[in-house]
């Protein structure tokens, strides 16, 4: 087998119906599948998805169990695993669009520059989002422009790909895991169960940028992110604010990016009038941004 690009699946006790749409625009793909291999990685799902999910439809499909939790053990999994130099992450409740793999093969032979690179995902809810929700969309991995953009300049997020559908060179990711390998704060981003810590994505376009090279997006490349009704929901998306803000701290941190120390007494007093200024939902985003922003300097100063 000669692939040209592994797609790695990772999924944790899959919704259903979500997959099956996953898999049939997958098998839809205009790129040849003898061009391609499909990499499943079943991560500690309560049911083995190898007797449930038939990929008889690829050649060049495999089933992966991954048990030990969580996204990034997941990830690292399907890098091992990949037998391509181009890798593209597709998570379980992601519709590519029919040319997705053919055009991200050609952005990668016309841009070699590029270690990490991705494009737009639009989101498709099951149910009409309320309207204060919209404010809190970017924590959802929703990103649609009309321009493409790259840069090789690390923590520069105009240019740097989400996870869903994200493309990165095999050396990149192989210099990933050894990174991971020796940091065990690495070790806990990304989802696992419950747990909303993400940014490892961000992590790995970055290390794109520490091997000298460059990340981009691209507004050709689309896909379609599935989004279910508890996504919407105040709870979760306070708990997932809290954990983002952590988690960007975090990864920032890795390449000498901190917060901004003390503020002055004015600056101090700004802050208080805007929060006093803010509707009661506001405020328990702020808090929990604030929660997660603590978390975070906390980690990081008993790990020196």
């Amino acid at each position: 087998m000669n692939s040209e690009i592994s797609v790695i699946l990772c999924t944790h006790n899959p919704n259903r119906v979500y997959i099956a749409r996953v898999l049939e625009a997958l098998q839809s793909q205009t790129l040849p599948s003898e061009l391609w291999e499909l990499l499943i990685v079943d991560n500690a799902s309560d049911r083995i998805l190898a007797s449930e999910i038939d990929l008889s439809w690829h050649p060049y499909a495999r089933h992966i169990r991954e048990d030990k939790l969580g996204l990034t053990p997941a990830r690292l999994r399907g890098i091992q695993e990949a037998k391509a130099e181009i890798l593209i992450f597709v998570d379980d409740d992601n519709i590519l669009e029919l040319n997705y793999l053919k055009t991200a093969w050609q952005i990668g032979k016309e841009f070699p520059f590029l270690g990490a690179w991705g494009g737009q995902t639009i989101p498709q809810f099951e149910e009409i989002p309320p309207e204060w929700t919209k404010p809190y969309w970017i924590a959802l991995a929703i990103k649609e422009f009309d321009q493409d953009t790259w840069s090789n300049l690390v923590n520069q997020y105009e240019t740097t790909p989400c996870g869903a559908g994200m493309c990165i060179r095999k050396l990149v990711g192989a210099h990933y895991a050894e990174l991971v390998k020796q940091d065990s704060i690495r070790q806990s981003m990304g989802r696992k169960g419950q747990k909303l810590t993400s940014y490892e994505d961000s992590d790995i376009a970055f290390t794109a940028c520490d091997m000298g090279l460059g990340t981009g997006r691209f507004a050709k490349l689309k896909l379609t992110h599935l989004m279910p009704p508890e996504r919407l929901q105040e709870e979760y998306l306070l708990r997932l604010i809290e954990s983002s803000t952590y988690s960007g701290i975090i990864v920032e941190s890795y390449r000498g990016k901190l917060p901004q120390g003390n503020k002055s007494g004015l600056g101090k007093f700004a802050d208080w009038i805007r929060f006093w200024r803010m509707s009661p939902r506001e405020r328990r985003f702020y808090q929990a941004s604030q929660r997660g922003l603590q978390a975070a300097l906390q980690e990081i100063s008993s790990s020196v």
